[in-house]
């Protein structure tokens, strides 16, 4: 489980491929101190939940199969790209944000930006079917970086909903560099989804 709290901005150093046919291994470069982040361990990059399988002084290797590079944005980082780091919560860590599993449940893209006051509104469209589990004052994590919503609005077959994003976390997280027609990994909050499932009507028998 993670918070949403971003804690380094870690950079895409190379890819190659994995050990199965079809997966990739990304080494990522990180400020972490990589001599207590145990093999085995997960760290959330960009909201993923991903598996440590090889790591030295200042980086991490992780390995992404063809299910994920299909369903997140993964599969067009590229050398270089910056994303959002995050360690697993343990016990007795302080919950700043909101419960986060790492599971990416679908991709948005960035619909427009721009200036409010001292904060950064950004609008994000994902498809109506990821919208329903979106409300004004909920929580969502945006590229492993827990929100609130500010507002929501139904666009036929998809959904949009704003943030404001203050300066620090402009500074600290990747969302400040993102640009219009962007794309971004999406994950809903989990007492929406557990809410959703409890309000199905019974299957008839």
């Amino acid at each position: 489980m993670f918070t949403g709290i971003v804690t380094d901005r870690g950079r895409v150093r190379e890819l190659a491929p994995g050990r199965e046919r079809r997966d990739t291994r990304l080494v990522i470069e990180t400020a972490y101190e990589t001599a207590d982040l145990a093999i085995g361990a997960s760290v959330a990059c960009a909201g993923c939940c991903l598996t440590v399988v090889k790591k030295g002084p200042g980086w991490f290797a992780v390995e992404a199969s063809a299910e994920t590079l299909a369903c997140t944005t993964l599969g067009a980082w590229q050398a270089g790209t910056r994303i959002n780091l995050e360690r697993a919560l343990r016990a007795g860590d302080e919950l700043g944000g909101h419960l986060v599993s790492g599971h990416v449940d679908g991709v948005g893209t960035l619909m427009e930006r721009g200036q409010e006051g001292g904060s950064l509104r950004l609008v994000f469209e994902v498809p109506a079917e990821l919208g329903r589990f979106i409300a004004a004052k909920g929580s969502i994590t945006v590229d492993g970086v827990s929100l609130t919503v500010n507002r929501v609005t139904d666009h036929g077959p998809a959904t949009r909903f704003e943030i404001n994003i203050i300066p620090h976390t402009q500074t600290v997280t990747t969302l400040g560099d993102l640009g219009v027609g962007a794309r971004v990994n999406v994950e809903v909050d989990l007492m929406a989804r557990y809410v959703a499932r409890l309000n199905q009507k019974e299957p008839v028998t």
